[in-house]
């Protein structure tokens, strides 16, 4: 299979290109970026065959689905890394909560988030895909918190791999910040930002189609790539949890093959629900997918009203920190998707000339027979959690926006939902200590433990060592200094 480019070609570049040149370079003509030339079909026959087999077994047929051209022991080395999650045999737990809604954990993983189930096996791809082309990279990752703890991760000691992640300084969970600045691996570089998560993958984008910084980079024999969702490489392993979370359904007696369900996924940068929506075009059984937010609701109101409106928008800090995004790079896969290349050059265009567009009726329509959106302040979440946790379920202020969205739109009870657990407590403790227990410590050390005794829960090892870890990122700089401080961390 090969992928095209999202807002047409500008005659410089190839018409289409492999998977593996896609995931070396993610950015396209006219500043877009690559989707697939078209998708595979999952027939009912390719899910009633999977319906007993393993998560690894899963993603390798969906791979080759998709007709990958990365060799399979690559692919089975890569897949392999999914053993290191709290449960071998299940990396992705389906948690009942209510009588019709389900809770996809994606946050078993070594950062305890839902990056990991992406960018665990892609680190391993690049860096393979790199190596066989006797090519170095630098990888650029820009974050909202969860993206730079698990792209660090993946890469670090990565041979022909170099990476330097950008993250808001203040725009963070103290754990996700800590995740990040004691990482030592000499490959690695922590950038903190004044600034917000729009602002840092703002500057990711610009020095992924700057020719001047990618002159820079040839004095070391370097190319440049991305870990962001703008890359397809994060997006196709994203597609399979949600065909595993189904088939999960039908494993528990919960679902018939071939019943409708929602998928309810609290969405910053769109890639999960990308996901989704690709697994729905493949043919999965999906009624309809329901993008929750928190008070940066642009997506909700772009889905409500058809308008992507920034003028006047400006980041509001929330207790769902890795959803504080205002530009959400993956509705442009959407956009191409459903109405082509040409209008989707058009409008991104337009937002990036006039911070606006605008749907035409005919275009919201075909949106919304899709998606659905609502969005939960801060303290509609606290609630949210509190409730949770008194029917013994214990979530994180991302996922208790889709209780929101699931009150909302899943009206149908007749139609269970899965909605997707995207980090676990243990990154946003301070909050979630607020919202079961009516305190709020001060550091993040004391709420883990103030949970811990309250839910009678162990911190994982993976959370607890990092407050003794000493600090090895230190650089902050203003956004005009970002291009200076990755050149000065190569030319070291």
């Amino acid at each position: 299979m090969n992928f095209i480019e999202t807002r047409g070609n500008d005659g410089q570049r190839p018409t289409s290109i492999t998977f593996s040149q896609a995931i070396l370079s993610p950015m396209s003509s006219f500043g877009g970026i690559y989707s697939p030339e078209y998708l595979p079909t999952l027939r009912e026959d390719f899910l009633n065959d999977h319906v007993d087999s393993g998560y690894k077994v899963l993603a390798k047929d969906l791979l080759k689905a998709f007709e990958v051209d990365i060799e399979d022991s690559v692919i089975d080395e890569a897949l392999a890394l999914y053993d290191k999650f709290d449960d071998p045999k299940n990396p992705v737990p389906v948690v009942k909560v209510y009588e019709d809604l389900y809770v996809s954990e994606l946050f078993h993983g070594p950062t305890r988030a839902f990056k990991d189930m992406a960018l665990q096996p892609f680190g391993k791809v690049l860096s393979a895909v790199a190596q066989s082309r006797g090519e170095k990279y630098l990888i650029l990752a820009a974050t909202s918190g969860d993206t730079g703890p698990a792209a660090l991760e993946t890469f670090k000691n990565r041979d022909n791999i170099q990476v330097a992640c950008l993250y808001p300084d203040g725009g963070t969970s103290d754990v996700q910040r800590l995740q990040m600045v004691t990482e030592d691996a000499q490959n690695l570089k922590v950038i903190g930002i004044h600034g917000d998560f729009d602002d840092a993958q703002s500057a990711l984008k610009t020095l992924l189609t700057s020719e001047k910084f990618n002159e820079a980079l040839k004095v070391h024999n370097t190319s440049l790539s991305a870990a962001n969702s703008v890359n397809f490489g994060r997006i196709i392993f994203q597609t399979i949890y949600h065909v595993y979370s189904y088939l999960e359904l039908v494993r528990q007696g919960a679902i018939k093959m071939g019943e409708e369900v929602f998928l309810n996924v609290p969405s910053g940068n769109f890639g999960n629900a990308l996901g989704g929506y690709y697994a729905m075009k493949m043919g999965l059984p999906i009624k309809q997918i329901h993008i929750s937010s928190n008070n940066n609701n642009v997506l909700t109101r772009f889905i409500t009203t058809g308008e992507y409106d920034l003028r006047d928008a400006s980041v509001i800090p929330t207790t769902s920190p890795a959803m504080d995004i205002l530009k959400s790079s993956n509705v442009e896969r959407i956009l191409f998707d459903m109405f082509g290349a040409e209008r989707t050059k058009e409008l991104m265009l337009q937002l990036d000339a006039e911070k606006f567009y605008a749907l035409t009726e005919e275009e919201l329509t075909q949106v919304q027979a899709v998606f659905a959106a609502d969005y939960c302040n801060d303290q509609e979440g606290l609630e949210y959690i509190k409730q949770a946790f008194e029917v013994d379920y214990l979530m994180c202020p991302h996922t208790a926006t889709c209780f929101k969205t699931y009150e909302t739109h899943a009206k149908d009870k007749n139609i269970k939902t899965i909605a997707y657990a995207t980090a676990e407590w243990t990154k946003f403790s301070p909050n979630i200590a607020l919202a079961i227990t009516g305190e709020k410590p001060e550091h993040d050390i004391d709420a883990l433990k103030l949970i811990a005794d309250q839910a009678n829960v162990v911190v994982p090892q993976q959370i607890a060592e990092l407050f003794d870890k000493p600090i090895s990122q230190k650089t902050l700089v203003d956004k005009q200094e970002i291009e200076a401080a990755i050149l000065e961390f190569l030319n070291q």
